[in-house]
């Protein structure tokens, strides 16, 4: 099957598109581009410099996806944007190659970006995140699989949210989320376990699930409800067994104090 390109597209003949690509009218495709089978290129969109893509990727008009960074510091390196398969990008929203070296912006697979998010340099995304409309992710933030980042706020250069976690709308943004936990505010707080997300992760249905939920709120509790100071908290919960997701929890806060990271969250009071 030969590519569907509308007539009004400009498509540089060096890009690789799968035989089965639709490209829309008046979209720009540049000729360092890879794109896998199945990708759906909207009317309007901008796809240039060092842009690898899988396939089932959907992007829907106005999208522009690998310019140059926002960066005072790039000088012309050729860094790119790599994206896994059947993620879904939706209206306008921009997506920006690395800084520096060869090194690139990753994007996992199923993730869905909503209108108007911005994704910076150098930022990874793992896979089944939802970032809402408005979104603004600056230069090196680094969020874990299934995190949902609620719509209209910004997050810090050099953040992690941890996977699981789920952040409120036009909350602010500009220390680490901890992994499976609900973070709201302004400046934001860790809330709560993130529940709903947990059970639609399947975890209580695997083997030993339950038990791991069951710990994870043992150790969410010692850490965020007993009066302890955070060092305190997680030296209680290394001094025990820990099941994999208790142990997710524990490492991602110890690594979060490490010099050149942002430190966690705190809990409300």
């Amino acid at each position: 099957m030969a590519c569907l390109i509308h007539p009004s597209a400009v498509v540089d003949p060096r890009a690789e598109l799968a035989a089965d690509v639709e490209v829309g009218p008046f979209a720009v495709i540049g000729p360092q581009v890879q794109l896998g089978a199945g990708c759906w290129v909207g009317p309007h969109v901008v796809i240039d410099g060092r842009v690898r893509m899988g396939s089932g990727n959907r992007i829907f008009p106005g999208a522009c996806i690998g310019l140059e960074p926002q960066d005072l510091k790039y000088t012309g390196a050729p860094t790119g944007v790599e994206i896994g398969d059947d993620n879904t990008i939706r209206e306008c929203v921009t997506i920006n190659r690395a800084t520096a070296g060869e090194a690139c912006t990753r994007i996992g697979s199923g993730n869905l970006l909503m209108a108007y998010s911005h994704l910076g340099h150098n930022c990874e995304l793992g896979d089944r995140i939802v970032i809402a409309n408005g979104v603004a992710v600056a230069g090196h933030v680094v969020i874990g699989d299934r995190a949902v980042i609620g719509g209209v706020l910004g997050i810090h250069q050099f953040v992690h949210v941890g996977t699981l976690a789920m952040v409120g709308g036009m909350s602010r943004i500009e220390r680490d989320v901890p992994p499976f936990c609900m973070v709201e505010g302004h400046p934001a707080r860790v809330r709560a376990l993130n529940r709903i997300g947990l059970e639609r992760s399947g975890l209580a249905d695997q083997a030993g699930g339950l038990q791991q939920v069951e710990d994870l709120r043992r150790a969410w509790s010692l850490i965020y409800r007993r009066g302890h100071t955070l060092a305190a908290a997680l030296q209680l919960l290394r001094a025990e067994p820990l099941s994999p997701a208790a142990a997710t929890l524990v490492a991602f806060l110890e690594a979060s104090q490490a010099p050149s990271r942002r430190g966690p969250i705190p809990g409300a009071r």
